[in-house]
C-alpha cells in the first residue's frame, strides 16, 4: 500500500532560451497540441495527451547553457515514442531539421530489444526519446 500524499504529475515547467522555437518544435515536429498561451508572461503549455509542459521563456539575453553536470534540476526530458519505426523516423527527422543537436540517434539501450536517442531541442532542452522493446 502506497503513502504517497500525491497522485501523479500534472505539469512540468521549463525555462527555454526561445520560447517560439521550442513551442514550434513540439507543435510541428513531435505533433503536440499548444493549450494555452500568455504573452504577457511570457509562457505556453503544450501537450502530447498524456504528458504536459509549461514552456516559459528565460528573462536573460545571455543564457547560461544547460549542463546537467553542474546544475541542479532537470537532466533530461524522456518521452516515450509508440515503436521502433517511430524512433527511427523521428530520429531521421530530427537530424535533419534547424537548431536540433543530435547526441546520438537511435541504439540499444544496453543489449535491447529497447532503444533511445538523444538530443537538445532549438530552445536548448536535451531530450530523450525511446520506446520500450515491447
Amino acid at each position: 500500500m502506497s503513502t504517497a500524499l500525491t497522485i501523479g504529475m500534472n505539469h512540468l515547467g521549463l525555462t527555454v532560451r526561445d520560447l517560439s522555437k521550442t513551442t514550434a518544435f513540439f507543435r510541428d515536429v513531435l505533433g503536440w497540441q499548444v493549450t494555452a498561451e500568455d504573452p504577457s508572461y511570457p509562457r505556453t503549455t503544450v501537450t502530447d495527451g498524456a504528458v504536459r509542459l509549461t514552456l516559459w521563456q528565460v528573462k536573460s539575453d545571455d543564457p547560461a547553457p544547460f549542463d546537467r553536470k553542474t546544475n541542479i534540476g532537470l537532466h533530461h526530458l524522456a518521452l516515450e515514442v509508440a515503436d521502433a519505426a517511430t524512433l527511427l523516423n523521428l530520429g531521421q527527422t530530427l537530424a535533419a531539421t534547424d537548431g536540433i543537436v543530435v547526441e546520438f540517434m537511435p541504439e540499444f539501450m544496453g543489449s535491447g530489444p529497447r532503444k533511445h536517442m538523444m538530443f537538445a531541442e532549438p530552445g536548448g532542452l536535451r531530450i530523450e526519446l525511446l520506446w520500450s522493446g515491447v
